[in-house]
């Protein structure tokens, strides 16, 4: 159950080298994203934690790319793989702090955050923290999450 959650979940990322620089915002912060690509990185997250708010998993798989790879503390997971997962998956609330973005390309970037989360995972109630990092890049003039890293948090 708990595998089916931390992947569900794993719309997240990798930690990139320290030389490169990153921007920090509170997510939640009143303050708009002034950076147009960091801000249409984060919209994408939050479309795809929504869609499993809402259960809408056809959304939350749309969002995601093909050859995507996912990690957490199980090791690594195919999209297929996720997705057979999020069937009996859906959030409640989540909310997402500390967000970090680094720019990767003009047409890709990397996010992380600390999501703490409520929901049911196969008919058990849960709740959450993990630190979450997600690679997003635009292919074919759509947006889709081709990596995902959460990592339990303490």
């Amino acid at each position: 159950m708990k595998k089916a959650s931390t992947i569900a979940i794993s719309i997240a990322g990798i930690f990139l080298l320290a030389q490169m620089e990153t921007t920090s915002i509170a997510a939640q912060s009143p303050e708009p994203i002034q950076n147009p690509l960091e801000r249409q990185i984060v919209a994408e997250e939050r479309e795809g934690l929504d869609a499993l708010k809402i259960g809408n998993l056809d959304a939350f798989g749309n969002l995601t790319a093909d050859d995507a790879v996912f990690v957490d503390a199980h090791g690594s997971a195919t999209k297929a793989q996720v997705m057979k997962n999020v069937a009996g998956f859906k959030l409640v609330d989540y909310s997402m702090d500390n967000l970090s973005f680094v720019p990767l390309s003009s047409k890709s970037g990397l996010i992380s955050y600390k999501i703490s989360e409520k929901g049911v995972s196969h008919g058990k109630e849960f709740t959450a923290q993990a630190y979450v990092s997600s690679i997003w890049a635009k292919r074919g003039g759509h947006w889709f999450c081709l990596f995902s890293q959460e990592t339990a948090a303490r």
